[in-house]
Formats: structure tokens, C-alpha cells, sequence
């Protein structure tokens, strides 16, 4: 039993420690392709959002979070923020065309809608079949696909509402040029 406990420990540092990889590769590719060090972390808080829909998703399922767990939600993290990156990259179109930032991020939703909606659903319908699936030999990808399926919903949601919110307020509190 002790040596299984620390095996586990030693995954789950693991999966950790390639998650904060993850994490800094992604910040970096960010600001160099927003050349900001601030919209970097406006995408990135897509990833704790995900977590929410993670949680939610094996209470509402009655699965334990389990080491697949952990590994869809370290995926999702790679997932979630492509929608992020569109939503900014057509935030900061309208912004240079001179819209204001809560103008310019309520124009971005309206316009990204369909396409974000699209790609989730589609995500979504793929996977489907395996988190409804009862056979014994899909009960170990289970708790992957709810972490991604659920994450990703969640992180939808509160992607079309909370992000554009948040950059407008980031916007508010910046110091003028």
C-alpha cells in the first residue's frame, strides 16, 4: 500500500509539474503572439474556469477525480484557451478600428459566437459516445472525457461572458497613454 501511495504521489507530482510547464509555454507563445504581458493572462483565466466545469462534471457524473481526471484536465487546459485567443485577437481588431474596450469585447462575442459554439459542440458530440458509454473497458477513459467534455462547457459559458467582462475592466484600470 505504501509503495502504491507513493507511486501515485509521484504521477500526480508529475502531471503537476507538466502542467506549470504547460502553463509558462503557453504565457510565453501568448505574448509574443499579443506582444502584451497582460492579455497573456486575460486568455489564461479560461484554464481556472475549466477546472470549474471539471469539478462539477464528475459530481454531476458520481465519479471520484481520479489520475485520468487529471490528465483531461491538464488537456483541457490546451484546449480551452484556443477560444480565448480568438475572442482577444477580435477584441483587440475592433479595439484598432477605434471601438472602446466594453464596445469592442461586446462586438467580439456577437461575431465569434457561432464559430466558438461550433468547435465546443462538435467537441462535445465527439465524445459523447464514450461518456455515455457503460462497458467495463471504457470506465478508465471515462473520468478523462468528463474532466474534458464538462471543462469545456463550463469554460465556454463563462468564456463568452467572464473574458470579455474581465478585459474591460483590466481596460479600466490601466494606466492612460
Amino acid at each position: 500500500i505504501g509503495g502504491q501511495a507513493a507511486n501515485s504521489a509521484e504521477t500526480v507530482a508529475s502531471i503537476l509539474r507538466g502542467f506549470l510547464i504547460g502553463l509558462v509555454g503557453i504565457y510565453l507563445v501568448l505574448s509574443f503572439q499579443f506582444r502584451s504581458y497582460v492579455e497573456p493572462l486575460i486568455v489564461m483565466i479560461t484554464i481556472p474556469l475549466a477546472f470549474l466545469g471539471v469539478i462539477w462534471g464528475h459530481v454531476l457524473m458520481g465519479y471520484n477525480i481520479s489520475m485520468p481526471s487529471l490528465v483531461g484536465a491538464a488537456s483541457l487546459a490546451g484546449i480551452v484557451v484556443n477560444n480565448a485567443i480568438l475572442l482577444v485577437g477580435v477584441i483587440n481588431a475592433r479595439r484598432a478600428e477605434g471601438l472602446s474596450a466594453a464596445l469592442a469585447a461586446g462586438e467580439a462575442v456577437r461575431s465569434r459566437f457561432r464559430p466558438i459554439f461550433v468547435s465546443v459542440s462538435t467537441t462535445i458530440m465527439g465524445m459523447a459516445p464514450l461518456l455515455l458509454e457503460t462497458s467495463t473497458q471504457a470506465q478508465t477513459l471515462k473520468p478523462l472525457v468528463i474532466s474534458v467534455v464538462f471543462g469545456l462547457l463550463a469554460a465556454t459559458v463563462l468564456i463568452l461572458l467572464v473574458l470579455p467582462a474581465f478585459y474591460a475592466a483590466l481596460e479600466d484600470v490601466r494606466p492612460r497613454k
